[in-house]
């Protein structure tokens, strides 16, 4: 039975529990005066890296609240990778559970929430930043 106006979250209760897995990644491209602000540890609101990585790991357990039609899932590993370029900052993510559906969603949302934590902590002194390329690199899924 769907629900009115179609919209519906997926029955998976009849799917296997699996591993799961999902790599996703994105970049920001910044000016060369950010990028060095950020090499030196000289933002205002502090080191850039960290802070986009904890926002990322945080948002991809939140990702049942940002985006309504995915399942609450248990995550047994999130990392976020975010690496200063010569030209902005890259974001990886890899997100790890074992249930009945996958977590590409939550590497997505990983990436894209480490993105806008940087933009949020540079939009004082770059106004030319974007965000872009955020994608699934890889998904997987293995019997357990």
């Amino acid at each position: 039975m769907q629900a009115q106006g179609g919209a519906r979250m997926v029955d998976v209760s009849d799917k296997p529990v699996q591993r799961r897995i999902a790599r996703a990644a994105g970049r920001i491209t910044l000016a060369a005066s950010t990028v060095e602000l950020i090499r030196n540890s000289r933002m205002e609101k502090g080191d850039v890296l960290t802070v986009a990585r904890i926002a990322g790991i945080q948002a991809a357990k939140q990702t049942c609240h940002i985006v309504p039609l995915c399942h609450p899932l248990v995550l047994d590993s999130i990392s976020v990778d975010v690496k200063l370029e010569q030209d902005g900052v890259s974001a990886t993510s890899e997100v790890r559970c074992c249930g009945r559906t996958g977590v590409e969603m939550e590497a997505l949302i990983a990436v894209s929430a480490a993105l806008l934590t940087v933009y949020d902590m540079c939009k004082a002194v770059d106004e030319g930043m974007v965000i872009g390329d955020i994608r699934l690199i890889e998904k997987m899924k293995q019997d357990v």
